[in-house]
């Protein structure tokens, strides 16, 4: 009966430190950050993703863990940011023109011809009224993070686009925003939303005739491979909100937080710095391949598309806001 007794206590004994390892062992566990994204590797924002990777596993050795999935391997961009509100991700880098829902005034970036170029959008960006949109979505559990560069957006086709007349009629792919689909009634052509990985075979099969993208996209998809003729328009901005759910970031331990705060700053500049280097490169490969004829347009020619395209600013000042659309042009002015 006594060594029954002892048996049974040396079970229970053993029993309850194994659930107290078990537990001590869960209680170690990383905290995982999974982050989704819907372009290649060897874009602004795939090299981004695994950067962030790098340096979170280097300066949070054992506290937080990253995973990341390129390429709309886990949510394609219809999906993801149900996800991250659902939690079923960490961190995503949507596309601006995806926030129209949140808040119309993320639309700006959608205004064509708003932005003289790369460097005007990112005096906007980093300046008072470009930071205060960060925190704008956060009633809807959506926290900005920070913005990331792709790049100025090229008109393609399967035809030439010399002047906003020869887009008439013309089908293009665009992402879920009312903007951009103005942008395309102004030149008396078709939006047609469409997630971005259909839209090789979109254009491929003819459901789409055109799309936009900055030459990152049009190179890493393969996009020139489909279209004839590509048009430098730089009428627009493609940039990406990295982003997180409210609730999860808030959470954190605020010493994780802040290391993270500091990598996201950190990798937010190496993108930024380093997306003007990776659209110049993928505009090369695409003149190299023979595959496409790229267009430059005269400055009487853009002059042509500003004006056929800028009345859909009026169109959307009350949404977005004069004062934000003043505090864009001011930007142009360096």
């Amino acid at each position: 009966m006594f060594k029954t007794t002892i048996s049974v206590l040396s079970a229970a004994l053993l029993t309850a430190t194994t659930l107290g390892l078990s537990t001590s062992l869960s209680a170690a566990d990383p905290i995982l950050i999974k982050f989704s994204h819907v372009v290649a590797d060897n874009t602004p924002k795939g090299q981004g993703a695994l950067r962030f990777k790098e340096l979170v596993e280097e300066r949070l050795p054992g506290k937080v863990a990253v995973q990341v999935y390129p390429n709309s391997s886990l949510f394609g961009d219809g999906k993801e940011m149900e996800a991250l509100l659902l939690g079923d991700v960490q961190i995503i880098a949507p596309s601006l023109a995806k926030f129209g829902q949140y808040t119309p005034k993320v639309q700006i970036f959608d205004l064509p011809f708003l932005f003289d170029n790369i460097e005007a959008v990112d005096r906007f960006q980093s300046g008072p009224a470009g930071q205060k949109l960060l925190k704008s979505m956060e009633d809807s559990k959506i926290t900005g993070l920070g913005y990331w560069h792709n790049g100025m957006k090229q008109l393609s086709a399967n035809k030439k686009l010399e002047k906003p007349k020869d887009a008439r009629g013309l089908k293009f792919r665009v992402q879920a925003s009312e903007v951009l689909e103005e942008q395309f009634k102004a030149l008396r052509a078709n939006a047609r939303k469409m997630a971005f990985g259909e839209v090789y075979q979109g254009l491929q099969t003819g459901v789409v005739n055109g799309a936009e993208n900055p030459w990152s996209n049009i190179e890493s998809q393969k996009f020139y491979e489909v279209q004839s003729h590509i048009t430098e328009s730089d009428h627009g901005v493609l940039d990406y909100m990295l982003i997180t759910n409210t609730d999860f970031w808030n959470g954190l331990d605020p010493e994780v937080r802040s290391e993270l705060e500091s990598i996201i700053a950190e990798v937010t500049k190496y993108v930024n710095n380093n997306a003007a280097e990776l659209n110049a490169k993928a505009k090369q490969t695409v003149i190299d391949s023979g595959k496409t004829e790229v267009i430059q347009l005269t400055p009487e020619q853009r002059k042509l598309w500003v004006e056929q395209m800028k009345p859909v600013w009026e169109k959307f000042e009350d949404e977005i806001g004069k004062d934000l659309i003043d505090a864009a042009q001011q930007a142009n002015k360096g």
